[in-house]
């Protein structure tokens, strides 16, 4: 929002320096992002030192997008009384134009009046100011609207009346198969669900967003209809969305406006319009206001703002603040402890107000946030144990950084060729309804390609050795909502030093990370051929599974392995970077997994192992995991711990053959074992090899 520190002075004495000015507002919850030189302004005395205020307004304050709502709070910074603009002394009636509200939920209040005015440009003042405040000066009675939306924060529209059909206004929700051109020249299809301006015959306005072309003020125009209306919000919001049209209506609309500000700005706009030489009244100002809404009351407790704030206010503050803000304070009955109390009705404008809590907050910005001391509350009470799911991912999140990963956050929504190489049909993706740009059309189906943009993003960046991790959700038409977590690794493995060389990450990398998370959760991990998937390169990948603690399936966790290069060169990445994938399924992780609340340490042995070594030639196609779980599935609960550690192939080997040995570790929890009985297991497993994989000792 553009302040011309001059118009604000018109309504509230400013002897600061702009600076000053500027640092106030900041300090009070409106940051002033930009001080800018301000235009001369014709016909209007300088009083001290003017400039252009650029100050961001949050969204929950559409009442300081204008002036007066500044006016309101500079008043309350420095204590100077606010001089409201005049306004014309219009009767309310009904001899002025027949206007019907037909839809009282996204309308409750619409006033309207008729002026006779002669078409001109404006005088130079209020076209220096509309400029200033970034308002391009069309005509006066266009300006006029303008003026006072920036003024007082109320939107208007003026219609010519000649062009409305039967000489009337009905607000009501467009029909089926109408359209409306509006202002901007666009024929623009309406629906059900949008509220309209309409004659006697077809709409000439979108509620709260933009007025028709057919109905617009031109050179020619003698009598116009003033609108000033009230809108829902929500419709406003919505409309403006299906539309694609946002205005400085429907920006101040759909954040809420003052429902008492119609009759208002409609006396200010006419008053304007008789100063200015533009135009006069013709009969009396319409307000259909079927039913009133009463004002909002909120009981505030000076003790409690005290025990919010950590500092004490004093009691004759409150009520001073709050008034000059517009707020009505009442006093009630003292509080049992002998603290004041008040009851406070909000002022309509105030649509941001409705609790304590947030008359605690007016009181704190005025009071000075610089003056609450900087303490921490005291616990009454031990905090909430963290939830299974946020404890499993901290402890992801402790696992992978420690394997040398760093956490990328992405967004949840990406476009659909990104998204494409991760779903076996179109219709699996969840698109968005209303994108933002097609950069963000569709909810990701996998956390590979945010973090493939990532990784990309740094490697242009000259970062070569890349390691990153993400933890989100995934969505699908088929799966709905999953949660799961990825890897992305490039580069090389090992930092690189002169005294070795180098070497690039490889599939065993990956695997490694997907073991070190595996062991954390209590998961004994598989690896099998992968399906065919688009996304991985064939002969580097390979599907993730676990069996369940209990139960006998299978439960399948995710996949590892090379990404395929024609996805990653599609996002712009070279060919010669190779780059390594992970993606588990946190639920499945969860199914398969041990329960950590059940897990105990476990004292070291104290008695020894007993190491063996087994070579067995075997189909080389048989994967090494499908031959462990064999050993384990025969093998005694002494044996411990199993893993491959050599593998040939070549002379003395068949060429469909291959010798895979495996290290096999024996132990028992209450004795010593002996030879026989380590004899027997390994006998036992050298057996079942034979029966079910037609191995052969080497």
């Amino acid at each position: 929002m553009r302040i011309l520190v001059s118009w604000l002075r018109d309504l509230v004495p400013v002897t600061v320096s702009v600076d000053e000015l500027a640092e106030a507002l900041t300090a009070h919850g409106f940051e002033v992002s930009a001080v800018e030189p301000a235009p001369p302004i014709p016909d209007r005395p300088a009083r001290g030192e003017d400039a252009v205020l650029d100050i961001e307004i949050t969204t929950n304050r559409p009442d300081c997008l204008c002036v007066a709502g500044i006016a309101r709070e500079v008043s309350t910074i420095y204590g100077g009384a606010i001089t409201w603009p005049p306004v014309a002394d219009a009767p309310a009636g009904d001899d002025a134009l027949p206007v019907t509200i037909e839809d009282g939920a996204l309308c409750p209040r619409y006033a309207a009046s008729v002026a006779e005015v002669a078409i001109g440009p404006s005088p130079a003042w209020m076209a220096a100011r509309l400029e200033a405040a970034g308002v391009r000066p069309i005509n006066n009675l266009v300006d006029v609207t303008n003026y006072v939306m920036l003024e007082l924060g109320h939107p208007m529209h003026a219609f010519d009346l000649e062009r409305l059909a039967g000489g009337e206004l009905r607000i009501r929700r467009a029909r089926t198969g109408e359209t409306v051109r509006t202002l901007d020249g666009v024929e623009r299809a309406l629906d059900r669900d949008m509220l309209v301006i309409a004659d006697g015959a077809r709409p000439q306005a979108v509620a709260g967003v933009m007025g028709g072309a057919d109905s617009e003020v031109t050179d020619g125009t003698v009598r116009v209809a003033f609108e000033s209306a009230w809108f829902d919000p929500v419709s406003v919001r919505r409309t403006s969305k299906r539309l694609a049209l946002s205005t400085d209506a429907s920006f101040r609309f759909e954040r809420g406006a003052d429902i008492d500000a119609p009759v208002r700005a409609m006396r200010r706009a006419l008053q304007l319009l008789g100063e200015i030489g533009g135009g006069a009244a013709r009969g009396s100002i319409v307000d259909r206001y079927p039913a009133p809404r009463d004002r909002a009351t909120v009981v505030l407790r000076h003790h409690r703002i005290g025990q919010v704030l950590g500092v004490d206010v004093e009691p004759d503050f409150v009520p001073a603040t709050l008034e000059r803000l517009g707020f009505s304070v009442a006093p009630e009955s003292v509080e049992s402890d002998g603290g004041a109390r008040w009851r406070v009705t909000v002022p309509p404008h105030r649509v941001d107000v409705g609790r304590e809590i947030d008359l605690i907050e007016e009181i704190a910005r005025h009071h000075g946030y610089e003056r609450l001391p900087s303490t921490f509350p005291a616990l009454i009470r031990p905090p909430a144990a963290a939830s299974d799911a946020l404890s499993r991912q901290r402890l992801l999140r402790r696992v992978l950084t420690a394997g040398g990963c760093s956490e990328a956050i992405t967004y949840g929504f990406i476009e659909e060729a990104a998204a494409l190489p991760f779903v076996d049909r179109p219709d699996e993706l969840v698109r968005i309804a209303n994108p933002l740009s097609e950069k963000f059309a569709v909810l990701r189906p996998s956390l590979v390609p945010g973090l493939l943009d990532a990784l990309i993003h740094n490697r242009r960046r000259e970062r070569r050795d890349i390691r990153l991790f993400e933890i989100g959700r995934r969505f699908t038409a088929a799966d709905g909502e999953t949660s799961g977590f990825a890897v992305a690794l490039t580069g090389s493995s090992v930092p690189r030093h002169w005294s070795g060389g180098e070497r690039p990450t490889d599939l065993f990398d990956a695997i490694g990370l997907v073991d070190r998370v595996c062991d954390a959760f209590g998961v004994t991990p598989a690896y099998e051929p992968p399906d065919e998937r688009g996304t991985l390169v064939a002969d580097r990948a390979a599907a993730v599974r676990a069996t369940a603690r209990e139960a006998a399936e299978a439960v399948q966790l995710g996949h590892v392995g090379q990404l395929a290069p024609t996805i990653a060169q599609a996002r712009g990445l070279p060919a010669d970077d190779a780059i390594y994938v992970a993606e588990l399924d946190l639920a499945a992780m969860a199914r398969a997994g041990v329960d950590r609340r059940r897990m105990a340490a476990a004292p070291l042995p104290r008695y020894p192992s007993i190491v063996r070594d087994l070579a067995m030639v075997i189909d080389a196609a048989l994967p090494a995991a499908t031959v462990r779980d064999t050993i384990r599935s025969v093998a005694p609960e002494t044996l411990v711990h199993v893993r491959e550690f050599d593998l040939y192939a070549g002379k003395g080997i068949p060429d469909d053959r291959m010798s895979l040995a495996f290290r096999l570790t024996f132990r028992a929890a209450d004795r010593t074992l002996t030879d026989v009985e380590v004899q027997q297991a390994m006998d036992a497993i050298v057996a079942e090899l034979k029966t079910t994989h037609g191995a052969v000792p080497r």
